[in-house]
């Protein structure tokens, strides 16, 4: 019972600069592609270059993560949300997430730890279809107001939606999760979240799936995310000359599986 969990290669860093931080407004969301266009991209290979800081924030202590799961109808797996809940309480502590340390801000602090902080279902109907990115804020907004969050340096939401349904980052449709993405994270004002398709009824297979359950393609695209909007939650701290962030250096390739057909085990649970 284990899904297959992308293990990050450390990237070494440049030293951080001095520079100053500031807060950046809404950004053009940082895409996890599809396998065949992840390979097609120059300069995400281990030789690529370094990860360089450029003088923005990280999460840094103790990030706090929020799963909201827009899901009319209940359009998903047995056990996907569980599953999901799961990963985000035992990825804290992990050595994925300790390898964070070296990414530090212009006073030398770093992410250090993550916890699961809170999650709701939202079984509303979807307000377009495909839904945009516009839509995807709207909902962290819904949800924030629902449940008395609030937008923090130290907190991200995540938004998964149900089996079938599109999402596109531009009105044309051309960067849509039915023909480029697995997930992305971006920001709009100083909140952070990240957008989640149901990657099992997408191209994003990484190969292997320890639970059996469509929740495994998903946490493959969440731990991708998590790792980045720690280390870049604004797309100004660590990235590479190509634009690259730390999930993209390796991408799609993962450690030695094991026989239950993952490649960590977190308190006693694979992934």
């Amino acid at each position: 019972f284990m899904f297959t969990v992308m293990t990050i290669m450390a990237a070494t860093p440049i030293t951080a600069s001095a520079a100053s931080i500031a807060t950046t407004s809404s950004r053009k969301p940082h895409l996890f592609l599809y396998p065949a266009l992840m390979k097609a991209k120059s300069g995400i290979h281990f030789a690529a270059s370094n990860l360089s800081y450029h003088g923005g924030p990280v999460m840094t202590g103790t990030a706090n993560a929020y799963a909201i799961f827009w899901e009319p109808g209940n359009n998903v797996a047995a056990n996907y949300n569980s599953l999901i809940q799961r990963y985000f309480g035992d990825i804290g502590g992990s050595s994925l997430y300790h390898n964070n340390i070296q990414y530090t801000n212009s006073s030398k602090s770093y992410p250090s730890n993550a916890r699961f902080a809170g999650s709701w279902v939202d079984t509303r109907g979807y307000t377009e279809s495909p839904l945009l990115d516009s839509d995807i804020q709207a909902e962290v907004s819904h949800a924030l107001r629902s449940k008395g969050w609030r937008a923090s340096s130290s907190n991200i939401f995540f938004v998964f939606t149900g089996r079938n349904e599109n999402i596109c980052i531009d009105n044309s449709y051309s960067q849509c999760a039915s023909n480029v993405f697995c997930a992305y994270h971006s920001n709009f004002g100083s909140t952070l979240y990240a957008t989640l398709p149901y990657a099992a009824s997408f191209s994003c297979n990484p190969g292997h799936s320890p639970n059996h359950n469509d929740a495994d393609q998903t946490i493959n695209g969440t731990s991708h995310e998590q790792i980045e909007a720690a280390t870049d939650p604004q797309g100004t701290a660590w990235y590479d000359s190509s634009g690259n962030e730390i999930g993209d250096k390796c991408a799609w390739k993962f450690g030695s599986i094991n026989s239950s057909g993952g490649d960590v085990v977190w308190n006693g649970h694979n992934y």
